[in-house]
């Protein structure tokens, strides 16, 4: 599962091969049992209306959570983009040579941020969350001496700038691992399965009731589809591109 989710045209596979599967035993099932009579079908079709309904709410609801996280996500990236532009204007209220130091590490890091966004899954992410982990410590070691030795307002400043840039870090990550539950698609896949085994089942044996088969479960999977996307940070088309990290790093100087 955490796989599909990660990727979601495997999970748009998978989801339309089962749920045109599902329609196609419904319609076998049709064949074997025969409703009896028009209360049957009316009951039948009661059924399969409010069924649908439910899956659009359902989907409705998901795509309003994926939508939020999206929107979580960018918001986060431009918090860090902030925090790093205003430190690195911070750091000069120490002495030159100190102050050299962290811009030299503020630019270093600030590349590793921009490789985070534009990296994806397996070794590559892995080794550039270490060596963001190691500039932090760098980073905060930089400014611990000063803060230690000169305790005065200005250098609480910039301690407090580079507080907010390690902070904006562990936000953006929190914002990243806040996904759709995988509980959550479980149940709704399950859902989408057995509502078209009821439309396969309300489907009279026909080639045009064959084809029309088709439909529901290519809607239903390219919903899916569209959710997964949004709600995946890596393994879809719908990114969060580091517009304001990017920006950031053209502006300053080299």
């Amino acid at each position: 599962m955490v796989y599909m989710i990660n990727h979601p045209r495997v999970l748009a596979l998978l989801c339309l091969s089962v749920m045109w599967l599902m329609a196609r035993l419904g319609l076998w099932v049709r064949g074997r049992l025969h409703p009896a009579n028009d209360l049957d079908k009316d009951n039948l079709t009661l059924v399969v209306s409010a069924t649908l309904t439910l899956l659009g709410l359902i989907i409705g609801f998901t795509f309003s959570m994926a939508s939020t996280r999206y929107d979580q996500r960018r918001l986060y990236e431009e918090a860090e983009a902030n925090a790093i532009g205003t430190e690195y204007l911070r750091v000069d209220l120490l002495p030159a040579a100190d102050a050299a130091a962290a811009k030299h590490l503020l630019h270093a890091y600030l590349d590793r941020r921009i490789a985070f966004y534009d990296s994806g899954y397996g070794a590559e992410l892995s080794t550039i969350n270490q060596q963001t982990a190691a500039l932090q410590n760098q980073l905060w070691q930089s400014i611990q001496a000063q803060a230690a030795a000169r305790p005065n307002p200005v250098t609480a400043l910039v301690v407090s700038g580079m507080n907010d840039v390690l902070n904006s870090q562990g936000y953006t990550q929190f914002a990243w691992w806040n996904r759709i539950p995988n509980s959550a698609w479980g149940l709704m896949i399950v859902i989408a399965a057995f509502a078209n085994l009821l439309v396969g089942y309300g489907t009279r044996r026909s080639p045009a009731g064959s084809l029309l088969l088709l439909v529901v479960p290519l809607i239903v999977s390219i919903s899916f589809f569209l959710i997964s996307d949004i709600d995946s940070p890596r393994g879809g088309f719908i990114r969060v591109p580091p517009l304001d990290l990017i920006s950031l790093s053209q502006s300053l100087p080299q």
